[in-house]
């Protein structure tokens, strides 16, 4: 069963309709890679799968057990998080309060081990506030994964992550990217976004396809 399920669903940002009945499904174990133009909905797509704006028309369905409270979201990097009062273990063990109130030792491992599997275990009394650009993704990625046993949702992260978390984590991910080069390479479905048009379906697919072609060189691409 799918973990998730949309139904001609419709997502408005603004006022405005930008994603349109669309029907999708989210298999367990996959990887499935969202590109396309700026405004053509990609980050609402991602809040409506999440369940923090409803869809307008349609539905979304949670299946496979899958609770709307355990799935791991990064979003897109803002400046709000360069201010975050707070060290990164206490950033990154964040992500487990949706499981509890209080942090167990199994919790506390699971934190080590995924603070580990992005590279930041020897920062972890830092302040997050002091970190780069890609140490607080890698803690933000980090903490997504505290969160989630199946699903993340991935907006843009930042270029290297994505590969770490698909081949290392066998978790669930669907993720908006620009770098189209490794969606060709890593995802299992690509779903390009487009004022008036949409493609779902597998790399070589998407490669042949008059979006893929204009988009990402089509068949020219290794």
């Amino acid at each position: 069963m799918a973990l998730i399920t949309c139904e001609k669903a419709a997502f408005a940002y603004e006022g405005r309709v930008v994603v349109d009945a669309l029907d999708l499904t989210v298999e367990r174990g996959e990887y499935l890679c969202i590109v396309g133009e700026n405004g053509s909905g990609k980050s609402t797509l991602v809040k409506g799968l999440l369940g923090l704006i409803t869809p307008v028309r349609g539905c979304v369905r949670y299946g496979d057990g899958l609770r709307r409270t355990e799935i791991g979201y990064l979003p897109q990097r803002t400046d709000v998080q360069n201010d975050f009062p707070a060290s990164v273990w206490e950033v990154v063990t964040s992500g487990c309060r949706g499981r509890g109130p209080f942090l167990t030792r199994a919790m506390r491992q699971n934190a080590q081990e995924n603070m580990a599997l992005m590279d930041i275990a020897d920062i972890r009394d830092r302040s997050f506030m002091r970190l780069s650009g890609g140490q607080q993704q890698r803690a933000l990625l980090a903490r997504a994964l505290c969160a989630t046993r199946s699903l993340l949702l991935l907006d843009e992260p930042v270029a290297g992550l994505d590969p770490v978390v698909t081949r290392e984590c066998g978790l669930t991910v669907v993720m908006i990217s620009h770098d189209v080069d490794a969606a060709l390479r890593y995802a299992d479905r690509i779903l390009h976004m487009a004022h008036g048009a949409t493609f779902l379906g597998t790399p070589d697919a998407y490669r042949l396809s008059p979006l893929g072609m204009s988009f990402a060189g089509g068949e020219s691409r290794d």
